[in-house]
């Protein structure tokens, strides 16, 4: 082959591979090697305490209670602090109120929560008695009963298992009520799912009845309780439930209660009615 062929040949190759000088220096996923910023020092604090991003969830219409950072929309008496992005009682004083607004009457409440050893705390989400429990099952009295264990509807209704996690862990709690239809969650699983307006579960209501609650009652302010030990909160957040959406509905059995702690159950109502009877006049 002759000399000026081969550099024809070589020309022509050496244009067929060149870069389009519009794109030479283009990268088809422009993100590859470039130097990507860090996230705020804010929104990095955040993460590392746990906390989920202002507008997660805004997509589906739930609305951040609490910042991780002030007491803004909240009232208390001084014994509650922030601590790492969350809400910590730290001394005795009283419950942490949401004063913007009340709960809405459909809604879909969720929250972190931590307790320390022997804890008994709550989130009530209703007028009177409607009290998301919270507590350290294993240590606390109160975990004999599963009617007063963690994520029961305390005092009316037990999950229908025992899915908290260990001391020390935080919790996902979730509360979403419709109408007559009550549901509570635990770190993701449903525990309780009832109608009380059902027949079977008029014992159950009847105790919540006894402890003070009206269970038609609504708009009521959203409180974390104070009751004698250190308890966490964070992540609160919460939507009201549209009237085109239907709750997803399942079997529900509730956990049994041992016999030794039904006497004790049965013997504390004895107690509230005796209470409640009007004095004999002499």
């Amino acid at each position: 082959m002759k000399l000026h062929t081969l550099h024809a040949i070589s020309v022509l190759c050496s244009g067929a591979f060149a870069a389009d000088p519009g794109t030479a220096n283009s990268d088809p996923d422009p993100g590859r090697g470039a130097t990507r910023q860090p996230p705020p020092n804010d929104v990095r604090a955040d993460r590392a305490a746990g906390l989920r991003p202002k507008n997660d969830e805004s997509g589906n219409g739930f609305e951040t209670l609490f910042d991780g950072h002030t007491f803004t929309g909240w009232e208390q008496k001084g014994n509650w602090v922030i601590e790492e992005g969350a809400f910590y009682r730290k001394a005795a004083g009283g419950p942490l109120t949401y004063t913007v607004k009340p709960v809405p009457d459909d809604f879909e409440l969720r929250f972190d929560w931590k307790v320390s050893k022997g804890c008994n705390s709550g989130v009530y989400y209703r007028p009177a008695q409607y009290e998301y429990q919270v507590l350290d099952n294993v240590s606390s009295p109160y975990g004999e009963n599963p009617r007063q264990a963690a994520a029961s509807l305390f005092f009316c209704m037990a999950p229908s298992k025992d899915a908290t996690k260990p001391l020390g862990e935080w919790n996902e709690g979730r509360v979403m009520c419709k109408g007559t239809v009550i549901q509570h969650w635990l770190n993701g699983e449903k525990v309780i799912d009832f109608d009380y307006t059902d027949p079977k579960w008029a014992e159950e209501v009847e105790l919540l009845r006894i402890r003070g609650a009206d269970l038609k009652a609504r708009g009521g302010k959203l409180w974390l309780q104070d009751h004698g030990a250190d308890v966490w909160f964070r992540n609160i957040r919460m939507r009201v439930i549209p009237a085109e959406e239907k709750l997803a509905r399942s079997e529900f059995t509730p956990m049994p209660i041992p016999p030794a702690a039904l006497e004790k159950e049965k013997a504390r109502v004895q107690k509230m009615l005796k209470a409640k009877k009007p004095p004999v006049k002499k």
